[in-house]
This record gives C-alpha cells, sequence and structure tokens, in this order.
C-alpha cells in the first residue's frame, strides 16, 4: 500500500492538493495521512512572560488544529467513496519542514504532497520559503507541489527536465516510471541549453537513462535557452495542463555556477503545473 504524507492548513490551496492526490492515485491503494503543522506566532512567543501562558497557547492551537482535523477526515469518510484509500490525520506542534520529516519517517511514508502559491511580492518571502525549507530538509522521499489553482484531470505527460550531468540512479526515477505505468503517460525527457552537444560524460549518462525508460513510451525534447533555465522549461510547460514537471533537486548545479542561478528555487515559485521534486 502506497504511503502519501499531504499537508494542509486547511486553505482552498490545501484542498486543492489533496483533490489532486486523490485523482492522481485514484486507482491505487493508499493510506493517506493529512498532517497539518501549527506553531504560535512569533508575537505570541515575545508577548508570552512565562512558559505557562505559551503552554496556553500552545493548547488552543492542539486544540483548534484537531477539531479541523477530524473536520477534513469526515468530508472524506462521507464524500470519498474509494475503497483503495484509508485517511489517517495528524497534528504537530512544530514548523512545517521538521513536522514533515517526523511524519515521514514515523509513518514510513513513500512521497510528499503539498500546495504551494504563485509567489508575487512579500508573499514569496514568506510561501517559497516554506515551499524552498521542505525541499532542503526532506531530501530521500519524493515532493510533489501542486500550484494554487490548478485543477487535475488527467497525466498525459511527464516533463522530466534534466542536463545529463549526473548518472540516473534506480531509485530516482521510479516516482516517474509510477506515474506513467498508472497514467500509460509519455515521458519528455527535456534540456534546456545554449548548445546541445553533450560531451563524453553526458552522452553516457543519456544512454543509461534510456536503459532506465526502457519499454516505456520517452522522447528527448531540446528547449532552446532563454533568460534563463527555469524561464524557458516554464514557457515549455506553458500549455502542457495535462502534465507534470519532474526535477532531481541534486541536478542544476551546472547553470548555479554558470549564471547562479537557483533552478529549483525559482521552479518551485512559479510553476504553472504540480512539480514532483525527485529524492537525492
Amino acid at each position: 500500500m502506497k504511503k502519501i504524507l499531504i499537508t494542509t492548513d486547511f486553505s482552498e490551496n490545501a484542498w486543492n492538493s489533496i483533490f489532486t492526490a486523490l485523482k492522481l492515485y485514484a486507482e491505487i491503494d493508499c493510506h493517506l495521512y493529512l498532517l497539518h503543522a501549527f506553531e504560535p506566532s512569533p508575537l505570541n512567543i515575545i508577548g508570552s512572560k512565562n512558559q505557562q501562558r505559551l503552554g496556553v497557547i500552545y493548547d488552543s492551537l492542539s486544540k483548534n488544529s484537531k477539531k479541523e482535523l477530524e473536520e477534513l477526515l469526515s468530508y472524506f469518510t462521507i464524500n470519498h467513496k474509494n475503497p483503495k484509500h484509508q485517511f489517517t490525520t495528524l497534528s504537530k506542534p512544530s514548523n512545517l519542514e521538521d513536522a514533515i520529516e517526523l511524519a515521514t519517517t514515523e509513518n514510513d511514508i513513500d512521497i510528499v504532497i503539498m500546495g504551494t502559491q504563485g509567489a508575487t511580492g512579500a508573499k514569496e518571502v514568506f510561501l517559497g520559503s516554506n515551499t524552498v525549507k521542505v525541499l532542503k530538509k526532506i531530501k530521500n522521499i519524493p515532493i510533489l507541489t501542486v500550484p494554487s489553482g490548478y485543477n487535475f484531470q488527467s497525466l498525459k505527460s511527464l516533463l522530466f527536465a534534466t542536463d545529463f550531468t549526473s548518472p540516473f540512479k534506480k531509485n530516482e526515477l521510479e516516482p516517474i516510471i509510477e506515474l506513467s505505468k498508472i497514467w500509460k503517460s509519455t515521458i519528455e525527457i527535456v534540456h534546456v541549453s545554449v548548445e546541445f552537444i553533450l560531451n563524453e560524460h553526458q552522452e553516457s549518462y543519456k544512454e543509461v537513462l534510456k536503459e532506465r525508460l526502457s519499454g516505456f513510451d520517452y522522447k528527448f525534447e531540446n528547449i532552446p535557452f532563454e533568460i534563463d533555465v527555469s524561464k524557458s522549461i516554464d514557457n515549455y510547460a506553458e500549455h502542457k495542463e495535462s502534465s507534470i514537471l519532474c526535477l532531481i533537486r541534486h541536478q542544476h548545479t551546472f547553470w548555479e555556477k554558470v549564471i547562479g542561478e537557483a533552478v529549483v528555487k525559482k521552479v518551485a515559485f512559479h510553476s504553472r503545473i504540480p512539480v514532483l521534486f525527485l529524492p537525492q
């Protein structure tokens, strides 16, 4: 049984990520864990002159968290009739990344799914930092981020962005292969570059990738470099509504060295389609 951890703050965006997970894995036996992490605001912490007062704040937040999760569980018990899915709620008094780390270890989680919002201005600093903190903390489990307002219907293709600068291990590609099997999706291996001439090592890694994907419907696509890598990928993915963009987190270091572009971070902020960050 697949174990999926979905984070929620009970917002519309969080609901959207839950529905995406339910539709994406509709035909798979799943145990879905709904996680809410809560912490007092900095003002509450500063304003608490003693430990007892802080304890009262945590108790109030804990009660509210559990109440909201119970309502969430009740909704899916009544309205979600898929016999392949079962639900458990988790309430953690912690920041999001630490709560996810603990929950994944305790429950042997296979994948984390979380909502992320289109970032603008000050929101980019706050919402983006949450997403990036999780990506930095949780490195050995795939993480799927679902953009605000995304309406999942089907999965026609998986866009796997790579620069062929690192070897491809079997376990890294398993989340892509699994989704391709479930949805009979095409795997589009997209390479952003100014020139598409591969060196000896890149050619070798490309051959390894072909071997790993043998038997699946896959194709290679070259994407011309435009302004920056993340923008180039975004432009390519713009009309791919029935797609998920896949990235290996340890790759793309080449671009960071050349032009200082943190590709993974930018994609986490701005992608219009879900992004699957593969484990290191």
